[in-house]
């Protein structure tokens, strides 16, 4: 059943992640993780918990990996060993503007584990040279590029523009998409008018609110590396329902675990 529910995910382009136990009584037992569900056992409720957390973090960058927990899941142990085969493609990150920011926000982007693609109508900015770490450089109006580009529930929008004529019509295309993130670069005022004008054009105010403006995390960022930071700390939090202050002030556990495991 397990095989053919893969088969099924895999042939419908659907991110899916199979874990394989390596060890113990219950080795070779298969447990198939989607993005909202997951089906069978691995011999321990707490271990598929864990594997299930650990799968979707790699469906998110798409990456296979060899993990190794307790027996109930705990983080650090040898006991069990879990072969993790994530099928997803990359998620992708467009960030708008090639500027200063927009280099450290595409290295920090890699990290996540983003296909990261910079877009500016400025072929003078819009260079390898200026942003080496990007994935790809593309010369063409914001708005243009996103209104014929790929977009999922996974891709971040990072405007960085920060010019009136490029971010209206770019955030106009970024609320037609079912984006996870769309974040823009600005003051509190240059966002109030942004807004404004935003409304003007027959924004609703449902929509306006996916627009997180000023963008990124209040951490005090100042320099482009720490900007890039608090952006890609913006971005996990949204992901994970989580509201991004200190978690030696919270009382929610350390690692969301929201969907229970069906064997």
């Amino acid at each position: 059943m397990i095989f053919e529910r893969l088969a099924r995910a895999l042939h419908a382009d659907v991110p899916v992640a199979l874990v394989t136990r390596l060890d113990g009584a219950h080795a070779g037992a298969k447990l198939l993780v989607f993005e909202d569900d997951a089906e069978g056992d691995l011999g321990r409720p707490l271990l598929n918990a864990a594997a299930v957390r650990e799968a979707r973090a790699l469906l998110e960058v798409g990456e296979n990996a060899l993990r190794s927990f307790g027996e109930d899941g705990e983080p650090v142990g040898v006991e069990v060993r879990l072969f993790i085969a994530a099928y997803a493609p990359k998620p992708v990150m467009y960030v708008f503007g090639a500027i200063d920011f927009s280099r450290a926000m595409a290295r920090i982007g890699k990290y996540l584990g983003y296909r990261v693609t910079v877009i500016d109508a400025r072929p003078v900015f819009a260079t390898k040279q200026r942003i080496p770490d990007a994935d790809e450089i593309v010369v063409a109006w914001p708005d243009e590029f996103l209104s014929k580009a790929p977009v999922d529930k996974r891709t971040a929008l990072i405007v960085l523009t920060h010019d009136v004529k490029f971010d209206i019509p770019v955030l106009r295309a970024a609320l037609r998409t079912e984006a996870g993130y769309i974040g823009a670069m600005g003051s509190r005022r240059t966002h109030a008018n942004r807004i404004e004008e935003l409304r003007r054009v027959g924004i609703s105010d449902a929509d306006l609110q996916r627009i997180s403006a000023p963008i990124g995390l209040d951490i005090g960022a100042r320099t482009p590396e720490e900007t890039a930071i608090s952006i890609a700390a913006e971005i996990v939090a949204l992901r994970e329902q989580r509201r991004g202050g200190r978690l030696s002030d919270g009382s929610l556990p350390v690692h969301n675990d929201r969907t229970p495991v069906t064997s």
